[in-house]
């Protein structure tokens, strides 16, 4: 499905099948695309010693270098802000980065990239099978970015706002010289409005243009969007 803007122009144009799953994203078969927004919520953090089960099911794992690896993906804006994160932390020595290929299928991202079409240090062709690894029978969809244990192989969180605020505040054992803070207390107030308009009417606003389920879902959607944008 592909999304252009041509003056005040615009079109939805179908390419694939309503039910396709592309990442966490599902074609609506009707009206507004919603995003399922239900990722794997654990967090590394430098209090644990070791991986300890929360009252609310969460896991909390430990802080530890060469124990994680981030798979990415090049193509993907919502793993971009986790490899920017590693790389001005200076974690690039102590977490381990996969990249998938640019494109996949239902079944998820491949790392199609690398020789033979496996992750060197996982050893495993798609990245569903880190969270197979995990749920035998996971229900959502297979994403990136998402922070795998590499010696267990299983997934440990793919929830990506939490993973950028963690690389920020719980790894500071490990960081480089002079890092930067990204998330600074004093300005916070700020930030947090500002990144929920950008996830709503920018980052998720393409979504719902890419995957809206009828000609008015679109043109709403992309009316929306370039509001935004405008701004």
């Amino acid at each position: 499905m592909i999304f252009c803007r041509v003056s005040s122009y615009s079109t939805i144009v179908d390419m694939t099948t309503s039910s396709e799953w592309v990442g966490s994203a599902r074609y609506a078969s009707a009206g507004e695309f919603i995003r399922d927004t239900n990722y794997i919520d654990d967090r590394i953090v430098a209090s644990a010693d070791k991986p300890t089960v929360e009252q609310d099911n969460r896991t909390l794992w430990p802080v530890e270098p060469h124990r994680y690896r981030l798979v990415a993906a090049r193509a993907c804006p919502w793993a971009h802000r986790t490899v920017i994160t590693r790389r001005l932390k200076g974690l690039e020595g102590v977490i381990s980065l996969a990249l998938a290929g640019p494109t996949h299928d239902q079944r998820s991202w491949a790392f199609n990239l690398d020789p033979h079409g496996v992750d060197p240090v996982l050893g495993i062709a798609r990245l569903q099978d880190a969270y197979f690894a995990r749920s035998p029978h996971y229900p959502r969809g297979i994403t990136v970015p998402a922070i795998v244990e590499e010696s267990t192989g299983v997934v440990v969180t793919n929830d990506y706002p939490s993973i950028v605020v963690d690389f920020n505040e719980q790894w500071h054992a490990y960081e480089r010289d002079n890092a930067p803070d990204l998330y600074p207390q004093q300005l916070r107030a700020e930030i947090d409005p500002l990144i929920r308009t950008i996830f709503t009417e920018v980052n998720n606003g393409v979504y719902r243009c890419g995957f809206a389920g009828t000609q008015d879902a679109y043109d709403a959607a992309y009316a929306r969007l370039f509001t935004a944008l405008d701004c």
